[in-house]
């Protein structure tokens, strides 16, 4: 079997670190021409140094810049969406500002990246979507009421896209990632190492100790799984959820009687 990719053509927002820089490395390598999007600076521009994607700076709040990637592109077979951001708040303190800021990357910056490239794949017949959201989706956690209720609805809206556009052969799904070593999770373990005295390591392994896998997942890993809804090898899966959390789902924390 050759390149998954070969010869497809994908729009990767969020691309500069993590998932997203993840993401483009693994799809030019599997043959793809990759747009990398998003902020970043100098950390997007190394991503598409090292692997020969093109970059285009720029917000997924902002229309003109997704423009300016989708015409980077050309004719377009796919979008990986993985641009976001977090912030810690509770539903009866969260500001207004915290919850239009989350809400505007994380689900209106989706649907914006997602509107700027369905005119293209459907002239062309179709294509694959795969917008990255978080088993926060499904999993109250304590402090994350604004980025669950965001990544929520890109569950939702992904759903209404493949069942909208299915007939003109675009497929989307939604990638939901659990604990994955990202500049994001960093952060969110080094505050919760101050908070209780110990280190973000320490941190990690209390994690890791609640998944079925034991460990934590690295950025490749979630790209893989990216991988497979956007090729071939998911022709026949749309409007479907994958969860990549180690199995964080699957021990039991209450027992039933």
């Amino acid at each position: 079997m050759g390149p998954l990719l070969k010869d497809k053509t994908f729009l990767v927002t969020g691309a500069a670190t993590g998932i997203g820089a993840a993401v483009a490395r693994l799809f030019r390598a599997e043959g793809a021409s990759v747009v990398a999007f998003g902020l970043g600076g100098d950390a997007l521009d190394v991503v598409a140094r090292e692997t020969g994607a093109v970059a285009v700076h720029g917000s997924v709040t902002e229309e003109s810049d997704l423009k300016r990637a989708v015409e980077a592109a050309g004719p377009l077979d796919g979008l990986v969406h993985a641009a976001g951001v977090i912030a810690e708040d509770e539903p009866l303190t969260v500001t207004d500002e915290i919850w239009e800021r989350t809400i505007a990357i994380n689900l209106t910056g989706t649907m914006r990246a997602n509107r700027a490239v369905l005119p293209g794949l459907l002239a062309r017949g179709g294509g694959a979507i795969v917008n990255i959201a978080s088993v926060a989706a499904f999993n109250a956690s304590p402090g994350m009421a604004t980025y669950s209720a965001s990544k929520a609805g890109i569950v939702s809206f992904t759903r209404s896209i493949a069942v909208t556009y299915g007939p003109q052969g675009v497929r989307a799904n939604c990638l939901c990632p659990g604990w994955t070593r990202t500049p994001m999770s960093e952060a969110e373990m080094a505050s919760a190492a101050r908070a209780s005295g110990t280190t973000p390591e320490s941190e990690y392994d209390k994690l890791a100790g609640q998944l079925a896998l034991r460990r934590i997942a690295s950025p490749e890993e979630i790209a893989h799984c990216a991988l497979f809804l956007a090729s071939a090898m998911a022709s026949f899966v749309t409007g479907a959820v994958l969860v990549a959390d180690g199995g964080g789902r699957v021990p039991a924390s209450v027992r039933a009687v």
